[in-house]
């Protein structure tokens, strides 16, 4: 059955999904990389992957997960305002889990990436993609 047969909503939340994904691997890798083998401290690591992260989200997520009605003009501005809310939520949880607390960066990661997706995920849809009802 064709994707499209499926519902609006559920079409949406697939895509998000996967495009979630995606941008995950693409922050983790670099995330990882950088603390593994590069030596640098997991917060401004976790930052680097997350303005990778968000250049990968914005493609996929303007491609498949919403029906854009802004320009990419007027998008691309939305979309870095949210984003960089999540660059700030990132960098303070990310600091007080591993650099106050004493945390592992990874389990902290996977939680941080929770909370700033959801925090995402309704900015983006209600303000960014100026996402369509039909």
């Amino acid at each position: 059955m064709p994707f499209r047969r499926f519902p609006r909503q559920s079409r949406q939340l697939v895509a998000y999904i996967f495009s979630g994904g995606v941008t995950a691997v693409a922050h983790y890798a670099l995330l990882i990389g950088l603390v593994e083998l590069g030596g640098v401290d997991p917060v401004p690591a976790t930052l680097a992957g997350f303005v990778l992260g968000a250049v990968v989200s914005y493609t996929l997520n303007r491609w498949l997960t919403f029906d854009a009605t802004h320009s990419h003009a007027q998008a691309t501005w939305r979309f870095a305002l949210i984003a960089l809310g999540g660059f700030v939520l990132t960098g303070i949880l990310m600091h007080l889990f591993v650099a106050r607390a004493g945390l592992p960066y990874l389990p902290m990661q996977l939680v941080t990436t929770g909370i700033v997706m959801v925090f995402s995920f309704l900015g983006h849809k209600f303000f960014s993609f100026a996402d369509r009802a039909g």
